[in-house]
């Protein structure tokens, strides 16, 4: 029995009415969902009592791992003290007051206001309507079409399916927001050219973009929309020439930049932004996840100089919002977060210690087995990609068996990862330091000798 007094089977009857995010209902139906019941520092537990090694820091988000009782405690403190009011009607409240005020303080120069939804999928629906708003204020309502990346992912709204550039989602959308077009990713593993450089490829699929934005007519063009690093759609990471040209192609034209950073956000990349990591000036910077480190749902928009002070001195009302914008809860516990990942120094230890050793690890014993084709990371986010042939880059058919097969044989060995498509992510908890590295590549070592077995057998 678990602390809810409720066995694993009871649990998995009752949660045949719970309709889950991004699953196959039928299948879950006849296997039973995992019942994780409890967490500890790096680690997830089960209703059996099997204990987990979190690689995906829960949803890309428990940044400073579980068991923090101090969030807790600033949950339970402004509960007490005032445990919801709006900010509609000229109103706030303290905690969202002083962490916006804290954002700006850590963010890029240019980042001084911040708007506050509840998911990265809410902040991208607000980024969309403030670019395209902002240029009716500024006289120019028919710029209006965003620019976004085949496999780039910006949330399960409808807008943000809509920005996102996954062909399953589009295909149950059924009639998309209009005047969103996508262009290839920087993903040279799979699109670059016999013989062309990592700097070439990058050139190139900047200049993708703005091919479409001289398709369109640079007058049609509002912003062009990217994640730093590709996120859910496998941790895909850009040559070091792509980001300096897409920031030169949107000066030229006049196109705003926007940036997703809802999984880079927050030390991710070991800075408090990947636009701090990759030197990016944004218009806007989408955050959510590791703000509360998942504690609470919480995002912010970060808003640039430039949008933000035409809306003030030209838009009047702005007709947007939630109920729980700026919910004083998920901002006091936003706040205790912030101060934890400085008081430890958790993102010196990604930037300086831990990111490098894990980008060591990964190429010293992850990188030779025969199963895999290449390693990448950034900081404490990484991949690997699999292969069936390492000289053609050839994957396992179908499509996904190859990753989803590893995946489950690092689960059996106490690793909990991410298949996407062929390849294997990970984004642990940033508390992570090199003995448990170590050990997840121990476990993720096994299963690639496990899976590889199966699938030659």
């Amino acid at each position: 029995m678990t602390k809810t007094g409720y066995s694993r089977q009871q649990l998995q009857q009752a949660d045949t009415h719970h309709l889950h995010p991004f699953t196959d209902h039928k299948e879950l139906r006849a296997n039973g969902a995992r019942m994780i019941v409890r967490g500890e520092g790096s680690y997830i537990y089960d209703t059996e009592g099997l204990e987990l090694l979190d690689g995906m820091a829960g949803l890309w988000c428990v940044n400073v791992g579980y068991g923090r009782k101090e969030l807790a405690n600033a949950a339970a403190q402004q509960m007490e003290e005032l445990p919801f009011y709006n900010s509609f009607f000229r109103c706030s409240t303290p905690a969202p007051v002083m962490l916006a005020a804290k954002l700006t303080e850590i963010a890029p120069d240019n980042m001084n206001q911040v708007f506050f939804g509840t998911s990265g999928s809410e902040a991208n629906d607000t980024a969309l309507r403030l670019v395209r708003h902002f240029w009716a204020l500024e006289g120019k309502p028919e710029k209006n079409m965003v620019i976004a990346r085949t496999y780039g992912y910006h949330g399960s709204t409808i807008a943000g399916a809509s920005l996102s550039g996954m062909p399953d989602m589009h295909n149950q959308l059924n009639g998309a927001v209009p005047n969103i077009v996508h262009v290839m990713p920087p993903y040279a593993f799979e699109l670059a050219r016999a013989g062309e450089s990592d700097h070439d490829f990058g050139l190139r699929a900047a200049r993708a973009v703005e091919d479409a934005i001289l398709t369109a007519g640079a007058d049609k063009v509002a912003a062009f929309i990217g994640e730093p690093i590709l996120g859910a759609g496998g941790v895909k990471i850009p040559p070091a020439s792509y980001w300096p040209e897409i920031q030169r192609i949107c000066a030229k034209y006049d196109v705003l930049l926007m940036l997703d950073e809802v999984i880079t956000g927050y030390g991710r990349t070991g800075n408090w932004f990947a636009a701090q990591t990759f030197g990016i000036k944004a218009d806007t910077i989408t955050t959510a996840k590791a703000l509360t480190s998942g504690y609470q749902p919480l995002s912010a928009l970060l808003v640039g100089d430039r949008i933000a002070n035409t809306l003030v001195e030209k838009g009047g009302e702005f007709f947007h919002g939630y109920t729980y914008s700026a919910h004083p809860v998920c901002c006091a516990v936003a706040l205790k977060n912030l101060e934890i990942i400085e008081r430890e120094g958790l993102i010196d230890r990604v930037r300086e210690d831990t990111g490098p050793y894990l980008e060591t690890v990964l190429k010293e014993r992850i990188a030779s087995h025969p199963l895999v084709g290449e390693v990448r990371s950034v900081g404490l986010m990484a991949a690997v990609e699999l292969v069936s042939d390492k000289a053609t880059r050839a994957r396992y058919m179908p499509s996904g068996i190859a990753g989803s097969k590893v995946r489950d044989y690092a689960i059996a060995n106490g690793l909990m990862v991410r298949a996407v498509g062929s390849s294997i992510i990970m984004a642990p908890p940033l508390t992570w330091d090199r003995a448990t590295i170590d050990l997840a590549a121990d476990r993720l070592s096994k299963a690639l000798d496990s899976a590889l077995a199966e699938l030659q057998a």
